[in-house]
């Protein structure tokens, strides 16, 4: 069944970007016209980390080729890309360029009469919207987990600072979880003593004294006797 057309298809030929007009190219098979044009995307494209900013200048290099089944366009997509790293979550821009092969199926073809639009794309009205294409393109050749390096370090596990700037000393003294009771314990503990016992030298010194009394009081007794 041929695409719908009428005033929407029309309307949209003089507002959006990327719909081009073929009428002068003809339908004589290796009929060819060479395209290019700078546009402005007029929204967003891409993946949720990374895309092509609405707003952005998107150049087009292509070369339309009328074929017995529709029109075959090919070229290529330059474009500006604006992401944030998944490592280190800084924003970070970079340039795209994808290659873009696509068949518009004329109205009635064979081609058009045995496909789905999910299939081959069609023309409506000799023009054919490029709009969808680029959307997949683009689409497929962004990485799901962009970087804004190839090796970036990503952030610091225990602080959250970027690693690229902490430098190379950057580190953190990491204590067993099963020992930081007894560290506790030792810290508390007064005095000099030895670490966990909780005796300091002058509990030390009491001690010693009642023994040397006690060791007297023994020897009076048996001088007695």
């Amino acid at each position: 069944m041929p695409a719908e057309s009428g005033s929407g298809s029309r309307r949209r030929h003089g507002d959006a970007p990327f719909v081009l007009d073929v009428r002068s190219l003809g339908r004589k098979p290796g009929s060819m016209r060479e395209e290019h044009r700078v546009v402005t995307a007029p929204e967003r494209i891409g993946l949720d980390m990374v895309a092509i900013a609405a707003g952005a200048e998107v150049e087009l290099d292509l070369t339309l080729q009328s074929v017995s089944e529709g029109v075959l366009v090919t070229g290529t997509l330059t474009a500006p890309l604006a992401g944030e790293c998944t490592r280190c979550l800084e924003s970070f821009t970079d340039e795209l360029e994808v290659s873009i092969t696509e068949l518009f199926a004329y109205p009635d073809s064979a081609t058009e009469q045995t496909t789905t639009e999910d299939e081959i794309h069609r023309l409506v009205d000799d023009e054919i919207d490029l709009e969808p294409v680029i959307a997949d393109v683009v689409g497929l050749e962004l990485p799901l987990q962009p970087l804004c390096e190839p090796d970036c370090p990503g952030l610091c596990s225990e602080c959250g600072v970027r690693m690229a700037i902490a430098g190379p000393d950057h580190s953190h003294e990491i204590l067993d979880p099963r020992w930081a009771k007894l560290a506790k314990f030792a810290a508390e503990a007064p005095g000099d003593g030895a670490p966990g016992t909780g005796v300091d030298d002058t509990d030390e010194s009491h001690v010693d004294r009642s023994l040397a009394a006690r060791n007297g009081s023994a020897s009076s007794t048996t001088e007695e006797k």
